[in-house]
């Protein structure tokens, strides 16, 4: 049985807090957007106050998370970004034993990759629940599309068996990402192929984005009732190994 979700939220903020250890002075910090992340925002800040990182600067992958940095006092670049970040902690929905990714679960899946591919080092947070054998299992997959002509792409993610569903707000209204776009959450079940999934979106005009990160995660930090586990990526190898934490 998953573990309530105040225990589970309590494991992300450990795992989060972990995650910052990372951060040093002058970085520039990819700040995620979602309730994991907000967990590392918030740590990142106490440092920062207390002097820990000076020279830091932030970049934010919603404008949701960009209001809370200003409001913790942290320093934010504008939407222009930097050409390279250090270091980006954020969290994820779904991650495999490759320590690939769903993501979007926030509605900033268009944000938070451009960001991960400006990214030096990836750091991913989560409790033990997101971890999957197969990716799709657990979690649908977000589609970010331009409003304009949506029924045919819901139509075609239809067609490729993604069962797509519009996201919406509490008030049955459609969800709208920061791009003034719309999200289908697609249920495509266990992914076989995800590098041919991917790529299949990607050339689909009118599809901004997906949740499919692939190959992005160099560190996988995971909250567990007995404790956090650390997983890296070899970026050569793309092999994954378990870090000692001291």
């Amino acid at each position: 049985m998953p573990a309530p979700a105040a225990d589970r939220d309590a494991l992300k903020k450990e795992a989060a807090i972990h995650a910052v250890r990372f951060v040093g002075p002058g970085m520039t910090i990819g700040l995620g957007t979602g309730s994991t992340a907000i967990h590392a925002l918030r740590e990142i800040a106490r440092r920062h106050a207390a002097g820990e990182l000076p020279g830091i600067s932030t970049f934010a992958t919603s404008e949701e998370i960009g209001r809370a940095a200003r409001e913790a006092g942290l320093p934010l670049l504008d939407n222009a970004g930097p050409a390279s970040i250090d270091l980006t902690i954020d969290g994820a929905d779904e991650v495999d034993p490759q320590l690939n990714l769903i993501k979007g679960g926030g509605g900033a899946l268009f944000h938070e990759k451009i960001v991960a591919q400006a990214t030096k080092r990836q750091i991913i947070v989560i409790d033990e629940v997101k971890l999957s054998s197969q990716l799709g299992t657990r979690h649908t997959l977000p589609v970010e599309v331009v409003p304009f002509g949506a029924e045919s792409q819901r139509l075609f993610l239809e067609q490729r068996g993604g069962h797509p569903v519009l996201r919406t707000k509490a008030d049955g209204t459609a969800f709208i990402t920061d791009e003034g776009n719309i999200i289908y959450d697609c249920a495509f079940g266990p992914i076989a192929d995800l590098e041919e999934l991917a790529a299949e979106l990607r050339t689909r005009s009118g599809i901004v984005e997906h949740g499919l990160f692939l190959g992005m995660t160099d560190d996988l930090i995971i909250g567990t009732p007995n404790g956090l586990r650390h997983l890296q990526r070899d970026p050569l190898t793309g092999q994954v190994k378990e870090v000692t934490i001291d």
